[in-house]
């Protein structure tokens, strides 16, 4: 089981860096970024180091997920794990600043979703992440499934940050450019995974 813990971890920490580095890429920057190297160094500093602070976070609910479905996969009782996780998120939203009951419970569902999802990824048979999806859900259909539950809860999420702190222009424009790349990136993962549909 841990190296299929291992597969799954290792799989979700690659998406992150790929969603940021779509979003970062997404962005445009002036000319004069790239022709004073000092600024390139610069610019190339904060990229990195803005990969890492969006990794961490994309990673915190997904790594209280993984972890929780190994203890689940494991014996321990549902419910009871994700109790444990409630208090863990609500520090974390408290430390981004956004202490909503709304957007935690949100937060949860998402949470809950994607236990069961690493729920079935433990039990699927395989060495990589591919193998592990297309055994767990055996159709492109099943996993298209969860993918649109689970992208359905994520925008529910970006309406609630933004009732929140306040629908501003530049916010809504990096959480609709940030939820086009998951989509981008499952899309693309699905047709590895499945193969294109023909049409």
């Amino acid at each position: 089981m841990e190296d299929k813990y291992d597969i799954i971890l290792a799989s979700e920490e690659a998406f992150a860096r790929r969603v940021a580095l779509g979003v970062i890429v997404s962005t445009p920057q002036s000319v004069f970024h790239y022709l004073i190297p000092f600024m390139f160094v610069m610019d190339f500093l904060r990229r990195n180091a803005t990969i890492k602070n969006y990794t961490k976070h994309f990673m915190f609910p997904r790594k209280l997920a993984i972890d929780a479905a190994r203890d689940i996969f494991g014996g321990e009782e549902r419910t009871r794990r994700l109790s444990e996780i409630g208090p863990q998120v609500e520090a974390w939203l408290g430390e981004l600043k956004l202490p909503s009951q709304s957007i935690h419970g949100i937060q949860m569902e998402i949470i809950s979703l994607l236990v069961d999802h690493y729920v079935s990824l433990l039990k699927a048979q395989g060495d990589t992440i591919h193998a592990l999806i297309r055994n767990a859900y055996g159709s492109r259909y099943r996993y298209q499934d969860f993918l649109n539950r689970y992208l359905s809860k994520e925008e529910e999420l970006d309406q609630a940050i933004l009732h929140y702190l306040g629908d501003s222009e530049k916010l809504r424009e990096k959480l609709v450019l940030e939820r086009r790349q998951i989509r981008r990136l499952s899309d693309r993962q699905i047709d590895r995974i499945f193969g294109v549909p023909s049409s």
